[in-house]
C-alpha cells in the first residue's frame, strides 16, 4: 500500500513539474517571438544589411551554444533573448526582398502558414499526451538528409532541390515541435530555457520555409 502511495505521489509531482516546464517555455517562447519580431522590424524598417553566411552561421550556432551553455543560469535567459533577437536581425535582409518584389503579402501567408502548423502540432499532443519519442530516429536521419541536401546546393544551386530543401525543412521542423512537445509532457526536457529555443528554431525554418516555397509559387 504504502508502495502504490509513493508511486502516485511520484507521478503526481512529476505531472506538476512537466507542466511547470510547459508553462514556462510557452511564456519564454512568446516572449522571444515578440523580440524576434521586433528586431526583424527594425531590421526591415532601417534596412539593414545581411550578415553574410559565414557570420550567420557563426551567430546562429555561437549563440546557440551559448544559450544551452548558460540554460541552467538566469543568465542563459539572456542569451535565449540575444539568440532569438539575432536571428530575427537576420529575416530582415529576407523580408525587405519580398517587399520590395510586391510579396508583401506572401509573408502575411507564411507567417499564418506557420501559426498554423504550430499550433496543430501542439495542440495534437497536448491533446493526445502520445508518446512521440518513436520520432526521434527519424529525426536524426532527417537532419542528415537535409544537412548533405543543403551541402549539395551550395555547389548545384538548383532551384527544385531548394524547393525540395524548404518542404523537407517544413516536415522536419513539424516533427521536431511534436517531439518536443511530447518530450516535455512525458518529463524528458527539464530544462524550459532549452526547450524554448528548440521550438523557437522550428517556428523559425517553418517560417523562412513557407516564405521559400510560396515565392518559389509566385515567380512560377
Amino acid at each position: 500500500m504504502d508502495r502504490i502511495i509513493t508511486s502516485s505521489r511520484s507521478r503526481s509531482r512529476s505531472l506538476i513539474s512537466s507542466h511547470r516546464v510547459l508553462r514556462n517555455t510557452y511564456f519564454l517562447l512568446g516572449l522571444t517571438l515578440t523580440f524576434s519580431a521586433v528586431t526583424a522590424t527594425a531590421s526591415t524598417v532601417f534596412a539593414l544589411p545581411a550578415p553574410g553566411f559565414i557570420l550567420m552561421l557563426v551567430g546562429f550556432y555561437g549563440l546557440m551554444f551559448l544559450t544551452y551553455r548558460l540554460a541552467d543560469r538566469p543568465a542563459g535567459i539572456l542569451a535565449a533573448f540575444a539568440f532569438t533577437g539575432f536571428l530575427g536581425y537576420c529575416l530582415g535582409p529576407i523580408l525587405n526582398s519580398f517587399l520590395m518584389a510586391g510579396m508583401g503579402d506572401i509573408i502575411a501567408l507564411a507567417l499564418g502558414g506557420t501559426a498554423l502548423v504550430f499550433f496543430c502540432c501542439s495542440a495534437y499532443v497536448l491533446t493526445t499526451r502520445k508518446d512521440m519519442s518513436f520520432l526521434s530516429g527519424m529525426l536524426l536521419a532527417g537532419f542528415v538528409v537535409l544537412l548533405l541536401a543543403v551541402i549539395a546546393n551550395l555547389f548545384l544551386n538548383l532551384p527544385g532541390l531548394q524547393l525540395a530543401i524548404s518542404v523537407m525543412f517544413v516536415l522536419f521542423s513539424s516533427a521536431a515541435i511534436l517531439w518536443e512537445t511530447s518530450n516535455i509532457i512525458q518529463g524528458g526536457e527539464t530544462n524550459y530555457i532549452r526547450a524554448t529555443v528548440s521550438l523557437y528554431v522550428s517556428i523559425y525554418n517553418i517560417f523562412i520555409s513557407l516564405l521559400s516555397i510560396l515565392g518559389f509559387t509566385r515567380s512560377n
